[in-house]
């Protein structure tokens, strides 16, 4: 193997991991460009093609499977060298700002941001606590963490967590008093603890999936709350149902100071995603926050 191909065999995977060029770029912080010239100057050399490229997505050949799995672990072990030998030379530096809602912030971030900045003194991080879609190029942030739905056709999405469900909640005596809802239609005779994450938007539908059929709520209570942490609280108080996601009160759900209810019509979804403007430059410090916060499925 000629030294100079070495590289191009590294980008080659990271593009069939991300199945993006795009994105392979952003993870490595290099152009778009260059990513692609590295995989085509390796397929002329090996002679075969090794993705798929379409207009919306690029997947991996038979041949390029072959050369993955071939690949994976003496690359792996390779770039943990590196990442050791790096470690000992320039730490990166500076600070990364990224915005983020309370449970997002709270079950994805603080555990791994917490450790970058023990291991990396110079990284400063700012964390913006707040579950409106902030413009992040208006508001300078370098990041923001959303739901794969809400990730705007121009930001580039990396994910950070597993797939998420939903759960509806309330005390087991909310329930005795006005019964237990098996069906989405059954909301309207129940209070429900809405959220509108926009003071200009209208307050969150609730959606729901079940066997091919979707129903989405247009549900009302006593209440309707910015932040989910109030909206679980008045759950608890016994004020109606909240509608969160399910990591957010499985504590409670287990104990049994709230039951759970409709889960059937619950499904996971793609979960949390770390979005940066595609044209947007990354900082070492962005690059350690990134390779730190990737999902690992």
């Amino acid at each position: 193997m000629i030294r100079d191909e070495l590289g191009d065999l590294s980008l080659f995977m990271v593009v069939a991991e991300e199945k993006s060029f795009t994105r392979a770029a952003v993870t490595l912080g290099v152009s778009q460009s260059a990513v692609s010239h590295a995989v085509r100057r390796l397929e002329a050399s090996v002679g075969i093609r090794l993705l798929h490229r379409t207009s919306r997505k690029v997947s991996v050949t038979d041949a390029g499977e072959k050369l993955l799995a071939a690949l994976k672990p003496g690359i792996s072990q390779i770039t943990a060298r590196i990442e050791e030998l790096r470690m000992l030379g320039d730490a990166p530096k500076g600070t990364v700002r990224i915005s983020a809602s309370k449970p997002a912030a709270r079950f994805l971030l603080w555990p791994k941001i917490s450790g970058i900045v023990r291991d990396y003194p110079e990284v400063n991080i700012e964390l913006n606590l707040d579950s409106r879609l902030n413009d992040l190029a208006a508001e300078r942030f370098d990041a923001g963490v959303r739901l794969r739905e809400f990730v705007s056709p121009d930001m580039i999405a990396i994910k950070i967590g597993p797939p998420v469900s939903l759960a509806a909640v309330a005390t087991p005596d909310y329930f005795r008093k006005h019964g237990v809802p098996e069906h989405p239609d059954e909301l309207d005779h129940h209070a429900c603890l809405s959220l509108r994450f926009n003071a200009l938007a209208p307050a969150y539908d609730w959606e729901f999936e079940k066997d091919g059929i979707e129903i989405v709520k247009k549900v009302s209570g006593p209440f309707i709350f910015s932040e989910s942490d109030m909206c679980i609280d008045a759950a608890r108080e016994g004020h109606g149902i909240a509608f969160v996601t399910e990591q957010e009160v499985e504590n409670e759900i287990e104990s049994g100071a709230l039951r759970r209810v409709l889960a059937d019509w619950c499904p996971p979804f793609d979960g949390y995603h770390l979005c940066i403007s595609s044209n947007r430059q990354i900082s070492s410090a962005m690059r350690l926050v990134i390779d730190r916060l990737k999902y690992q499925e």
